[in-house]
């Protein structure tokens, strides 16, 4: 594998930020991941004092289910239009649970469902991760296209949605084109956190569904205190026969003890580390971060 340089970056370009100096915090993860086998992107950002860590936040990742995020976003705009409802019943065939794909939604209706609302298929796909959930959420926006050009017309530059999670599976190339930067996908967090992106009632809506989230809880969320609040969305595409790991990643926005906000991304790529390794890792520099902003 070749080495994959790694770049501190000091000003936080997309969000007209600049530190004054390499921080603290981007000294001691720059120590920690020295010689780190693989990719690694980290884009953090304190959203009360625009304070900020970038590491490698400019390079494109695959996002695997971390892209649920941004079709929840897009669907709850459709929601803040009047097109869909949370309480809206939808048929969910048996056809559109495929099988040998990560589905709570399968487990719980394998022959389908005829009344299911949309508020669970949401909660199921971004809090579950549900495959088989996402690709029934890209059918009724119209397919990735719509999705895709949606999130960039809210100017974020950066994230790419091109494949459903079916196409996925079938073609392991697909995911690449999935891809997204550190920092684009922080600036998304931020600003639909911030509320610039959807209504106060859809935000409060779906910050609710991501904090609770039930994947990846040894990432981010180990290296914070016990009880931090914390909304995020990971994304996983599993290792091949020779223990090489495309894609394993975290991103979302946790709550210092005063309510400061901290959005925070950690994509990693291409390493043979094993699952448990690279989520101390990633551990390891939310605590760095949660220690530094505090």
């Amino acid at each position: 594998m070749k080495a994959f340089f790694i770049s501190i970056l000091v000003v936080f370009t997309q969000f007209g930020c600049q530190n004054q100096g390499i921080s603290v915090a981007q000294k001691d993860i720059e120590k920690l991941i020295i010689g780190f086998d693989g990719k690694i992107g980290i884009s953090i950002r304190n959203l009360n004092t625009q304070e900020s860590i970038g590491i490698n936040e400019n390079e494109r990742f695959p996002m695997q289910s971390v892209y649920k995020f941004p079709l929840a976003i897009a669907v709850f705009d459709q929601i803040d239009k009047r097109n869909f409802s949370l309480d809206q019943k939808n048929n969910l065939s048996k056809a559109d649970l495929l099988p040998k794909t990560h589905s709570p939604l399968r487990d719980l209706y394998p022959e389908g469902k005829t009344a299911i609302t949309l508020s669970e298929i949401l909660s199921a796909t971004v809090a579950q991760s549900d495959n088989n959930g996402c690709d029934y959420l890209f059918k009724i926006m119209g397919g990735t296209k719509t999705v895709n050009e949606f999130i960039k017309k809210l100017g974020i530059s950066g994230i790419n949605i091109v494949g459903t999670e079916a196409e996925m599976h079938a073609d392991e190339k697909v995911q690449f084109v999935n891809y997204s930067t550190p920092i684009a996908m922080n600036k998304l967090f931020a600003e639909f956190y911030q509320g610039k992106t959807l209504s106060k009632t859809s935000t409060n809506e779906l910050w609710k569904i991501l904090v609770s989230t039930t994947t990846a809880t040894n990432r981010i969320k180990a290296g914070l205190p016990k009880n931090t609040v914390f909304g995020h969305k990971s994304g996983w595409s599993g290792g091949d026969d020779k223990g090489f790991t495309n894609a394993i990643n975290d991103a979302g926005i946790f709550l210092m003890p005063d309510g400061t906000p901290i959005a925070i991304t950690v994509f990693i790529s291409e390493t043979h580390l094993k699952s448990v390794e690279t989520d101390k890792l990633t551990a390891k520099i939310a605590q760095i971060a949660y220690h530094y902003f505090n």
